[in-house]
């Protein structure tokens, strides 16, 4: 005779159980629904255009040329023991020659400005793992990072989710650009004193996503004196730093510690990344620069749960130790960047929506407020169904990225070719000669 057994759902995890991950927020679910249809202009040329997703694909053919021209770069070496030295390296300080070919390589991006030191370069498996990394690092489960508005969704993931630290918004608005203020990041410090949570560090996005500007010189000095007042970390997220459309645009926190002689450098860590610059996320690599020798060492120790594969490392330390061809890559990017971010903000001018002046980044901050039925998130949310489902262009609404003000959306450009490009204008420019129509 069957026994009845009542059934007991077998316990887990605090954090298999959290929600926050947000993965349920509209800037994942939009990838699920062009995942479920995407667009093909032979196959599914009525699909949804993937404008939600910040990939560099536009001097990907840079990369192929040099692989095809240096074959070498690719292979393990030239012999048995270049192989086995390759396939048993497990050092999770990295391959010297990789380290020191990213900071040349980032050296290179801040127009040689200021020196790295290859030592102080941490190797993780992408910035979402570096930014996890020092928030383990940095902070307590239940302490706080002041984080300011509009930030990546993928914060909320990476900051959270498993260091159960919090995040305090800094908010910032549309009357000065979404620029940081002094101001701003007192509100919000203050407002965590009051709540008895302790503030542990701040991180700063520059240039920022999903905004494609950079931080002025003259603010991230207030920032850096903002910190040191305060007595807490500063984290430099500056993985679109090779993506600013001119070098001469773009400020390393680097370069601020360096004119003031590296004082209070123990509170600064630089997060960088080659998925967005040199386009490669699969990769998976990023690196942590600190000036702290305690979170250095710190770091190297945790780096062994995230590292990069030896084959990865050998292969970009050819790349990137080739001056010539990193030069001609910077360059050619960045025009190439500089040449689609003018042709979306024409074509969406001629429908007549405005964007916030950007000079970086892979993205622009489109500003779709007047359209809005309600300036509500809810009325954003609904333009951003209709968008979505009926224009079928997964574009990101600015309540995923924690903005205040409804009716703001991040449009990526560079994920997909000047056709593509071209036919998700279209789509916009008859839904907003529609929309004008009903009006």
């Amino acid at each position: 005779m069957a026994i009845e057994v009542e059934e007991c759902p077998v316990g887990l995890s605090a954090v298999a159980v959290s929600d926050t991950h947000g993965e349920e927020s509209p800037y994942f679910a939009g990838w699920k629904v062009y995942v479920e249809d995407p667009y093909d202009h032979v196959k599914n040329p009525s699909g949804v255009i993937q404008m939600g997703l910040a990939e560099n694909q536009v001097s990907f053919d840079l990369l192929e040329q040099y692989l095809e021209e240096h074959p070498e770069a690719s292979r393990w070496g030239s012999n048995n023991s270049s192989f086995r030295n390759n396939a048993l390296f497990q050092d999770y300080h990295g391959l010297n020659i990789f380290r020191e070919a990213m900071a040349s390589f980032m050296e290179q991006i801040r127009g040689r400005r200021g020196k790295l030191d290859p030592d102080r370069i941490v190797l993780t498996a992408g910035a979402t793992a570096a930014n996890e990394l020092l928030t383990f690092i940095l902070a307590d489960a239940g302490d706080a990072l002041l984080v300011p508005t509009p930030y990546y969704p993928g914060f909320d993931r990476d900051l959270r989710w498993r260091t159960n630290v919090k995040i305090i918004p800094v908010h910032c608005n549309s009357k000065n650009n979404f620029q940081i203020t002094v101001k701003a990041l007192e509100n919000a410090y203050q407002e965590a004193v009051a709540m008895n949570i302790n503030i542990r560090g701040l991180l700063i996005t520059n240039p920022s996503n999903p905004l494609g500007t950079t931080i002025q010189k003259s603010a991230l000095e207030e920032i850096l004196d903002f910190v040191t007042q305060k007595n807490i970390h500063l984290i430099s997220d500056e993985i679109y730093s090779g993506s600013v459309f001119s070098s001469s645009e773009f400020t390393s926190i680097a370069e601020i510690l360096k004119s003031q002689n590296n004082e209070n450098s123990e509170r600064v860590h630089i997060v960088y990344s080659l998925s967005k610059d040199l386009g490669l996320p699969g990769f998976r690599v990023g690196a942590i620069y600190s000036y702290n020798d305690k979170v250095v060492t710190t770091a190297r120790r945790m780096s062994s749960f995230s590292l990069v594969s030896s084959l990865t490392q050998h292969l970009l330390a050819s790349m990137l130790s080739d001056t010539e061809f990193t030069e001609k890559y910077i360059r050619t990017n960045r025009e190439r960047l500089r040449k689609r971010h003018e042709s979306i903000i024409k074509g969406l001018r001629d429908a007549g929506i405005e964007c916030l002046e950007g000079n970086a980044g892979l993205f622009c901050w489109m500003n779709l407020s007047p359209f809005l039925e309600e300036r509500t998130r809810e009325g954003e949310l609904g333009l951003w169904n209709s968008i979505l489902h009926e224009v079928k262009l997964n574009i990101s609404p600015g309540s995923s990225f924690h903005c205040c003000e409804p009716g703001w959306f991040r449009v990526c450009f560079a994920n997909m070719s000047q056709n593509t490009l071209e036919v998700a204008l279209r789509r916009i420019y008859k839904f907003m000669e529609k929309r004008k129509r009903m009006q």
